[in-house]
């Protein structure tokens, strides 16, 4: 068992840069593409990945400094350090039950699709890590694996369904068809989709149209979306006192995201659509379901430019809810760089509009704070048992990515009533 899971281990440590370009590899041959136009669709969306990461990197390796340095400022003392999604998915994979997770999920998805339960096909294995970790949240709380494997189906479920119900939005906002986004960290803010649609109902702020073609039409080139990224990046370097060349190099680093990213994600809908065209045709024959869509990391979905401005304006937010909101306990750290991944979903509800999103964020990360305060304990055990070494200074540790993750807060609670 320990030589598999070291193996399952190292597969997925090579990240989604070779994982997704072999499963549309694999899935091209399955749904009867020529070897060579399989492969050419996994290596065009493998090298797309490549790009995406890199403009992702470039993001976090700027925002997380800054969002850092704006805690440093406030001298914020909070006892429960956010110690992001890198460390929250090493805790997943070390847990007992992480061996099944992959296979499980690739049976429980076919199951779904073949009972015609689901209209995703999720090839996202590499992001399968949240179910792993939603399994090792109950394993802790119950000691027993099958409650653990049964949460994480519960979870899956609740993935795919979310991922089915979105997908309209993802096709028609994001001009991605045959796309959904089943990532587990994304799917958890699917309820801010309730309240945009309560905002819009909001006399005054309904009459409000803030998506980045108005503002371009209204400020000219200063409602650019490349010179937006410039000015909401020099702001957070102004916030976090660095000096004046440092807030020219955010600004310039968030310039490039708004204008590289929608780039990658081009590149990634030319190798997805044959194989999705495929997908449909092949299903239809044999199902008769012709509806099929093709679940991939949430990272494609930041190529919209109000994505990355929703994030950049609530990354300063979310710094000051942490301060003033009574009874959380989480200082934000690592896991502020993921807001683009949580607030996607958000995002394309609103249509764009930048400030309904920026509302509705600040309620979602508000609540997230409070589930990632009330999991702590639980995570910190985790952590200890994972052999994870605790940020210096920090009594416990959570995320606002997992530890604040509303689907798999409420399955926790749900088996802690049993345990």
């Amino acid at each position: 068992m320990d030589t598999f899971v070291n193996f399952l281990q190292g597969f997925l440590d090579l990240g989604a840069t070779v994982i997704l370009p072999v499963a549309i590899f694999l899935l091209g041959l399955l749904f009867g593409q020529k070897p060579g136009k399989a492969f050419r669709s996994g290596l065009t969306i493998g090298v797309a990945f490549v790009g995406i990461f890199l403009v992702v990197d470039l993001l976090t390796l700027n925002l997380g400094p800054a969002a850092q340095q704006m805690v440093d400022r406030l001298g914020v003392d909070l006892n429960v350090i956010d110690v992001g999604w890198p460390a929250t998915s090493s805790i997943a994979w070390a847990s007992v039950v992480a061996a099944f997770i992959i296979p499980l999920g690739l049976v429980v998805n076919v199951i779904m699709l073949v009972t015609k339960t689901t209209k995703t096909m999720n090839v996202d294995i590499w992001n399968y890590w949240h179910y792993t970790f939603m399994a090792a949240v109950v394993y802790t709380v119950s000691g027993s694996v099958v409650q653990g494997l049964i949460a994480a189906v519960i979870f899956q479920i609740v993935c795919l369904k979310v991922a089915d119900w979105t997908q309209p939005m993802v096709e028609d906002f994001y001009e991605m068809p045959g796309v959904t986004v089943a990532t587990g960290s994304t799917i958890s803010y699917a309820p801010g989709i309730l309240i945009v649609k309560l905002i819009e109902k909001i006399p005054g702020l309904n009459k409000i149209h803030a998506d980045p073609e108005t503002i371009q039409k209204r400020f000219g080139i200063f409602g650019d979306s490349m010179v937006i990224g410039l000015l909401l990046g020099a702001a957070i370097g102004a916030l976090a006192g660095y000096g004046v060349g440092d807030i020219i190099e955010i600004g310039m680093a968030m310039a490039a995201v708004m204008v590289l990213m929608p780039r990658m994600v081009k590149i990634l809908m030319e190798g997805l659509m044959p194989v999705s065209e495929s997908a449909r045709n092949w299903l239809s024959k044999r199902f008769g379901n012709s509806e099929i869509n093709i679940g991939l990391d949430a990272a494609v979905l930041l190529g919209h430019p109000a994505v990355i401005s929703t994030a950049l304006i609530l990354t300063p937010i979310t710094v000051l809810l942490a301060v003033i909101l009574p009874g959380n306990a989480v200082l934000p750290f690592a896991d502020l760089a993921t807001i683009p991944f949580i607030v996607a979903f958000i995002v394309g509800a609103a249509k764009g509009n930048i400030i309904h999103s920026v509302i509705t964020g600040t309620i979602m990360i508000a609540l997230s704070l409070y589930m990632a305060t009330d999991i702590a304990p639980i995570f910190t055990d985790m952590t200890t048992a994972a052999n994870i070494e605790m940020p210096e200074g920090s009594a416990m540790v959570s995320s606002i990515d997992q530890g604040g993750n509303l689907v798999n807060w409420i399955i926790w609670k749900v088996f802690a009533i049993f345990n």
